[in-house]
């Protein structure tokens, strides 16, 4: 049976990290790259079979252009999944020739600023993208999965919080992390093993999206590899959540004893967030 390893939002930051580690291991047969922006998949994926040209036993990698925003997302990602069963419909298992041996749900973005200053379109789109395309993609995936697989979803160390000028963003991550954790109890009897990825600051372009461009790049920004390459150690030891950085996870125990009330509040009076119009 085919073994397809499958990064979203691949194009870039850490999810493009996710493919180049998990390219860099015999973890799979394929590795899927999805995104919107083909020509950085390209160039992920010519990376990716240059070098396994030089070593046949890492995964060929095959990007897709695609749209994963909301339920339409969801419907795009399951006919790619009915597409591969058709082309593999003599193998096993009524015609599902190949398993999801890793899946990282990855793709979504934030937005900067209060909430009534924010259009309200972005955030409608972030909550689709983060919270309703991921559910969806997990829900598919998990029908292809079986013993061994690995599903990583990226979350954020706003999950842990509330916070003010990040209001939908944090909420939307902690709708990832409760679903995370809560869905690994569910399979851990397949065998199965699910991760929260909860980065805090990381150097990719995040910044530049959620302030449309009135920040050039993350404040404090950590190693986007070395973040990545703890979140695939901790999950492949069966970890609930990955929090590389030691300021991290202090932060995170530390959230436990502090009022959500005067978090919400603090951030917003003490940590702006700008957003260019």
């Amino acid at each position: 049976m085919k073994r397809i390893a499958i990064v979203t939002g691949a194009s870039s930051g850490m999810g493009a990290e996710f493919a180049r580690q998990l390219g860099a291991e015999p973890c799979a047969d394929e590795l899927w790259l999805l995104a919107r922006r083909l020509d950085r998949l390209k160039e992920v994926e010519a990376a990716q079979n240059a070098a396994r040209k030089e070593n046949p036993s890492l995964p060929l990698a095959r990007s897709f252009q695609i749209d994963l925003s909301g339920r339409a997302g969801v419907s795009a990602f399951k006919a790619l999944l009915d597409a591969e069963k058709i082309i593999d419909q003599n193998g096993k298992d009524g015609g599902q020739g190949f398993e999801i041996s890793v899946l990282v749900n990855n793709a979504g973005f934030g937005t900067y600023g209060p909430f009534v200053d924010t259009p309200l379109e972005c955030e409608l789109d972030m909550v689709e993208l983060n919270c309703v395309s991921l559910t969806g993609i997990a829900w598919l995936a998990l029908s292809y999965m079986n013993k061994g697989s690995l599903l990583i979803n990226t979350a954020s160390l706003a999950a842990f919080m509330p916070l003010g000028n990040f209001s939908v963003y944090a909420a939307a991550k902690a709708y990832v992390l409760s679903f995370s954790v809560s869905l690994a109890a569910e399979v851990a009897d397949r065998g199965i093993k699910v991760c929260a990825l909860c980065p805090g600051s990381v150097s990719t372009e995040f910044a530049a999206v959620a302030s449309n461009g009135a920040r050039k790049e993350v404040l404090g920004g950590k190693s986007v590899q070395k973040t990545v390459a703890h979140c695939l150690k901790a999950a492949r030891a069966g970890k609930k959540t990955a929090l590389w950085a030691l300021k991290w996870k202090a932060t995170a125990f530390l959230s436990r004893f502090v009022g959500r009330c005067f978090v919400a509040r603090w951030t917003y009076l003490k940590c702006p967030r700008p957003r260019k119009s």
